[in-house]
Order: C-alpha cells, then structure tokens, then sequence
C-alpha cells in the first residue's frame, strides 16, 4: 500500500533512455522553486525544462516522498530532453515544503494551485498534465476535483479510492500495515523503519498503540481509529463522486494484485457510464496487469511467473498519451480500445471496449457441504446447482489466535498469487471447492460472495477468498474481501447483530481475470480474519483501536434452500 517513492516514482515516471538519446533539448534545472498557496504557505519543487526558447507543456508529480531522489532526477532530465517541463513537488509538511503534514487533506486545493502557477510561467504553453502512482495517484485526483482550467491529461496509477473505502479503512475494517507506513513518512523526511518490530506493532493490543510501539505517536493514525465509521470526517475527504466533475483524459493503470486495485476500476468504470461527464466518457483508458502495487516490475510474483510479455512499455505509452493531450499529436490513442487487460493463467493481453466485459456471463457457484467444510480436508463444495436441506457449517474463530493472510510486513505490497493450502490446514477456514474443469474456463471481472451467516458474538467479520487450484493442489489467490458486520448494513453507523440470528452478507472480492486450464479447480474460504490485511475483529462490539481483550466467536455458515450462500463467478463467453 502507499509504496515508497523508490518503489512508485521509478516504475511511473522514468522512461527509456534510448527515446530520448536523440532530442535536440539541452536541459535547465531549478531546484527548490517556491510556488505559493493560497493560504502563502510555499511548496517546494523541482523543475526541469528544455533549456531552449518556446513554451512547452509540463508534467507535474507530487509526492511525499522527497522530490531529490536520483529517479526523481532521471525521469526530470528525460522528459525535458522530450520538450516538456517535468515539475516534482515535496507536498505540503514533506521534504522542503512548509506547512504540516496530514494525509490528504490539502492535496485538492494545493494541487489546483500548483497546477495554475505552472501554467502561468513564461516557458509554460499553459497545458498541465500530472502522473505517479499510489499517493501520488492520488494527488492528481484530488486536484482534478477542484478543476483546474489548464489540467489537461492525467496518468493515475495504482490510485486508492475514498480512504473510507479501501485505505487506510474498508468499511470499518482497518489495515494494520498502514501503521508502517506512517511511520516511514513520520516528519519531513523518510524514515528508515527497516529496523523496526512491524510485526509487533500490527499485533499490539489495543491497536491504537501501534504507533507508538513503532517509536512515535501519530495523529493520523489515531484519528482515523477513532472514526471508523464513515462519518462527517472522512466525508471531507472523498473524492471519487467530485471527480465526476472532472472531463480531463485520463489514463488508469493497476494491477490484478494491487492491493488498492478498487481505486483504479472503479474510477474508470465512473468515468466511463452515463455518470461520468459526456466529453471524459471517450477519453478514459484502462490498463490493468500481472503486478502487484509496484506495477510493471516484474514478470513473477512470489512463485508465479507470468512469463515474457507481463512487462510493457508503460513509459512509453505515458509518453504517447502526453503527445496527443498536451501537445496535439494525433498519434491515435483517442481511437484505440479503451481497455487493456492481461489474461492470467493464458498470460497473454487482449484489448476489450469496456469494463466490466459486456459478453460476460455471471453463474453462482452455490456453497454446498455435508456440514464438515472445515479445512482443505472437509466435504466443502461449490456447485451450480443450488442446496436443499443441508446442514450448516460451523468454526470457531478465537481472535487470539487470528486467521492469517499470507503477506510480507511491508505496506508497499499486502499479498500476492500466494499458496494457502498452509493456511486451509486450519479448523478456523472452511473450504469449498468445485470439480476440476474440463475446458479452458475464463474468469474475468467483478467477484461477489453472498454469505448467509450467524455469530455468537454481536459483532465480527467474514472474511471470503476466491482461488484457483492447479491440478497439483497449489491453492493461488485470486482476490478477497472482507466485512465487517457492524457496519455491514450501513457503514455510516453502527448496528451490531443478534447473536445466533443469520444475517445476509455482500462481500466484495474486488475482481480478477484468469483463465483455468483443463484440470484446475476453483475454490471458496470462508473465515472471520485476514490478519495483517485486516485489523482482528474482537468480537465484543466494543470501540474499534481500544480493546486489549477479545472474546472466541461461534461461526454458522448456511448453505440450505432460502439462505443459499454462494459466489458470483465472472465467465467469459466468446
């Protein structure tokens, strides 16, 4: 989540050198320019131009991750050697930037303002784009809400959406790696948390105290504890219904792995229905691969390989992008698909006129068992056909000892196309697993489980995970969702369930697109925790962050007819 500059900037920004081994620009530099907000506080950047005579458009990225860095630097030399102006800001409380640092809060207003005075200067034709990934994907949402008249292209990538709603909070559900993260960025320059107990700070009881078992107290994280549901505070800062406001062309890029991947589709898939702005609807595109967070840096991840192809030339389709919207090079991308997605398991990119696919075909793989779907062992099933009478499933999930979700410590990558079969051991997991399938099978959009279930406990979580399994048992996530109940019926407040008393549930298991060869399996988990992606649900209903002690909840998955349980399965057809 949120990587470090070293991880985001470098994969988004710094193109081939070989593109620009022949521009007749010799660069100038200015470091350190102070452009002025509107309240005078003064933000530091980096500007890089063609050292020649003329106005040239500028590409503008704001980070929190100091503006010096060396790629910083690489990717500011080469775009001015392609005649635009590259300007890379420390924002506000950041690096050499004056002012306070606190997540998101001024990004709208001091990225209007930056983007305007680029656009006066004399080298400036007056046409901005931005790009970055991850925070600094969402510093150009941010700005594009507020409308800045000279924004022009936007290349968004790895963008998380409405903190409310993915990162650092889902739906009342909170990501102890966030915790990390603040630390890393804690004051005005990065800090080396490499050191750092991550483990023993994402397991503190009460979670509040993380921070400081990290060595510090942070406002931001105990503020957003203390506001989990989506209330007054975090409505200030959404930005995803304001950017329908927004008909800048915007180029949307993620990964089937990235860990904030909501941001991107759904952003896309706003701009692009009858919701979106007419004259943005056309110049939306979408680009979504093998990666993780840390787009287009490897072919593999963990150990999957997604062979030659899984790399693209992303800088320079950045550059062709830029070419048309800022400098009227009718280089075609206005006419090409505006969906690129990379097939997973065939591991080959096909161009689509839309997302979600319109061809689509949505099945329910029906929960079904014999009331013993504990652990990868059990007579867990999904099945097309819908259950009559069958008995319930049961577990027992003890917050003491939580469910985990395979992931290294760090925040800049949470999980990846990992092997759960470990984790399937457990009583605490039930398992459902279809027949292996005897034709090739694509598996391509949006995953949603419907979950009929009961608890003990007046307050807890269900946790759901969708897989593919390799006819040698390799048990690969493809995504995961979780909910928590108490604010399972309205996240704006708090409504706690009735102990024993079923209640339907919607998980949204974002999306995925995959295709099983003969012989492989599709797969369903069903438990209460995904811990460290998900903070521990302690099941007593009390404050969020607060709790030292948790109580062992009763779990009841139902399966039967009238309280089906099952997962909606994208399936392309041709």
């Amino acid at each position: 989540m949120l990587g470090p500059l070293m991880m985001v900037l470098a994969m988004t920004m710094t193109a081939g050198v070989a593109a620009a081994a022949q521009s007749p620009y010799p660069v100038a530099l200015e470091f350190g320019v102070r452009i002025p907000m509107r309240d005078g506080i003064a933000l530091s950047t980096d500007i890089y131009r063609p050292d020649s005579p003329g106005r040239f458009p500028v590409i503008l990225v704001r980070t929190p991750y100091d503006n010096g860095l060396a790629s910083s630097r690489r990717a500011g030399k080469h775009w001015a050697t392609l005649g635009y102006v590259y300007a890379v800001q420390d924002v506000r409380g950041r690096g050499d930037s004056d002012g306070e640092f606190y997540p998101l809060v001024a990004e709208a207003k001091d990225g209007h303002d930056t983007i305007e005075w680029l656009a006066r200067q004399p080298w400036s034709s007056g046409r901005v784009g931005t790009t970055g990934g991850s925070y600094l994907g969402w510093t150009q949402v941010y700005a594009a809400i507020e409308n800045p008249p000279s924004l022009k292209a936007m290349v968004p990538i790895v963008t998380p959406a409405d903190p409310d709603r993915n990162f650092p909070m889902q739906f009342g559900a909170f990501g102890p790696t966030v915790v990390s993260w603040l630390a890393y960025i804690s004051g005005k320059t990065l800090q080396d948390i490499s050191e750092l107990d991550l483990n023993a700070a994402y397991t503190t009881l009460p979670l509040r105290e993380a921070d400081r078992v990290l060595g510090w107290t942070s406002k931001a994280w105990r503020d957003w504890l203390d506001h989990p549901a989506q209330d007054e505070y975090w409505r200030a800062q959404r930005y995803q219904e304001r950017l329908l406001q927004s008909d800048v062309p915007m180029l949307h890029v993620s990964g089937w792995y990235d860990d904030v991947l909501s941001g991107t589709l759904e952003n896309f898939v706003a701009l692009t229905s009858s919701r979106g702005p007419a004259g943005a609807r056309a110049r939306q595109r979408l680009i979504v691969g093998p990666w993780g967070h840390g787009v287009n840096q490897s072919t593999k991840m963990g150990e999957i390989d997604f062979g030659p192809t899984a790399l693209i030339d992303l800088p320079g389709i950045q550059r062709r992008w830029f070419d048309r919207w800022l400098k009227d090079d009718r280089n075609g991308v206005d006419t090409e698909a505006p969906v690129r997605i990379f097939v997973m398991g065939r591991n080959v990119w096909r161009d689509e006129q839309e997302w979600p696919l319109a061809r689509t075909r949505y099945l329910k793989y029906y929960l079904r068992s014999g009331g013993n779907a504990n652990t990868l062992f059990g007579d867990g099933r999904l099945d097309t056909l819908p259950p009559d009478r069958e008995p319930a499933d049961r577990y027992r999930y003890d917050p003491a000892n939580p469910t985990p979700f395979i992931t290294e410590p760090s925040f800049s990558q949470v999980g990846g196309p990992d092997d759960y079969r470990g984790v399937e051991r457990r009583d605490d997991v039930l398992v459902y697993t279809a027949d292996p399938v005897r034709q090739p099978t694509e598996i391509c959009g949006p995953l949603v489980v419907r979950l009929v279930a009961a608890s003990s406990a007046k307050d807890t979580d269900w946790a759901t995970k969708v897989l593919a399994v390799r006819p040698d048992g390799f048990a690969m996530r493809l995504n995961d969702g979780l909910v928590r109940a108490r604010f399972a019926k309205d996240p704006s407040r708090e409504q706690f369930v009735t102990p024993g008393q079923a209640e339907a549930y919607q998980i949204d298991n974002w999306a995925t697109c995959f295709v099983l060869e003969p012989g492989w399996r599709l797969r369903l988990e069903v438990a209460s925790a995904a811990f460290p992606k998900f903070d521990r649900n302690l099941n007593t209903g009390g404050r969020i962050g607060y709790e030292a002690v948790g109580v062992a909840a009763d779990q009841t998955v139902f399966h039967e007819r009238g309280r089906e349980s099952y997962v909606v399965v994208p399936v392309i057809t041709r």
